[in-house]
């Protein structure tokens, strides 16, 4: 169940929710949230999802070691798009890890944040598809507790500025 917005409300500001991933075209969601919080007044959240690792008994030791660098590793991707982000916009968005399966930790951040207003996605513009998490939010768009954005990884910045 997915919590009332109030990003419009007193005392709040819309916030703009972006995954960091490991795609290319991560950069123009990125671009694209740091636009519309210019120009809405608004904030902007990076997402880093953590897939978890299968694990058995004998390898725990092995799997806190892969926890630990995949950890460093969401790190060092929400250090390199908030630094996209502030200087697109001089702004410090707010940065979030999560450990699970994408679509419910998607969900979960949504829900315990009443102040994101949209989701921004970009797809890839290859042949290879639009990327995993654009596949995976198709089935699911229609009953999605706030309006998603889909950028084309094949715009430019400039294309970007014109359009937010």
């Amino acid at each position: 169940m997915t919590s009332k917005r109030l990003c419009f409300e007193p005392g709040h500001k819309p916030k703009c929710l972006v995954i960091v991933d490991d795609t290319a075209e991560w950069d123009r969601a990125v671009y694209y949230a740091s636009r519309w919080a210019i120009r809405a007044g608004g904030g902007v959240v990076m997402l880093r999802i953590i897939e978890p690792e299968q694990q058995s008994q004998e390898w725990l030791g092995v799997a806190d070691i892969m926890r630990a660098e995949a950890q460093e590793a969401a790190e060092a991707a929400l250090d390199r798009a908030a630094g996209r982000a502030n200087g697109i916009a001089a702004i410090t968005p707010e940065r979030v890890i999560r450990e699970g399966a994408p679509m419910e930790q998607l969900l979960a951040v949504i829900d315990e944040d009443p102040d994101i207003a949209m989701l921004v996605l970009a797809a890839n513009p290859g042949a290879e598809g639009p990327g995993p998490l654009v596949s995976l939010l198709t089935h699911a768009l229609g009953a999605f507790p706030v309006p998603v954005t889909i950028i084309s990884g094949a715009l430019s910045d400039q294309s970007v500025d014109s359009l937010s």
